[in-house]
């Protein structure tokens, strides 16, 4: 079964025929491409269908072209601590050595150039999901939630609730302390 041929039309697929096969050739590419669907993780990643400016050099080099540059893409999710929303824009960088085809390679995972093309896909998924933080914060000093009633710490920093009391003793609670009054007995 022949691989599939990426889709000219996405933004990240780029075109190498300028290149020609011949090792120091060099091509500065910059573009605006959509972001694809599933670039992130549960709490925070890049919207599908987001600009993702790229700025890329690719150089013929002898195994293939060598692909360098940034891509910048922006953020969006929630804090883990106060889950406020967070949106940043991050940059992230590109490197990655594409084979042109019946190259014997050491790494089985190596990517390939199919058809005069490149798929930046798989590295910009690769770049931007091993940047993203594993617990997003809105700020650095976030404060969370309260534990006991989910008020937002950041907002109400002086926030507090009375001591809890022992529930040992709330049995107790609706005793009064004895006063110096006299008893009625009748």
């Amino acid at each position: 079964m022949p691989p599939r041929l990426p889709d000219p039309r996405s933004g990240l697929v780029l075109d190498t025929h300028e290149l020609s096969r011949r090792a120091g050739t060099l091509k500065e590419v910059t573009r605006v491409a959509e972001a694809p669907a599933d670039l992130g993780i549960e709490v925070i990643g890049v919207p599908p269908g987001s600009p993702v400016d790229l700025s890329l050099r690719l150089e013929s080099v002898v195994e293939g072209v060598l692909v360098t540059g940034t891509a910048k893409v922006r953020l969006s999710g929630n804090c883990a601590r106060c889950l406020d929303e967070i949106s940043r824009t991050e940059e992230v960088d590109l490197q990655e050595l594409f084979c042109y085809p019946g190259k014997e390679l050491d790494d089985a995972e190596a990517l390939r150039i199919e058809g005069e093309m490149i798929d930046l896909e798989p590295v910009l998924r690769d770049a931007v999901v091993l940047d993203l933080p594993f617990t997003p914060l809105c700020r650095p000093d976030c404060a969370g939630l309260c534990p006991d009633c989910g008020a937002n710490l950041n907002r109400d920093p002086d926030h507090g609730h009375a001591e809890p009391t022992d529930p040992r003793w709330a049995g107790l609670e609706g005793w009064t302390e004895p006063t110096n009054e006299p008893n009625n007995k009748e």
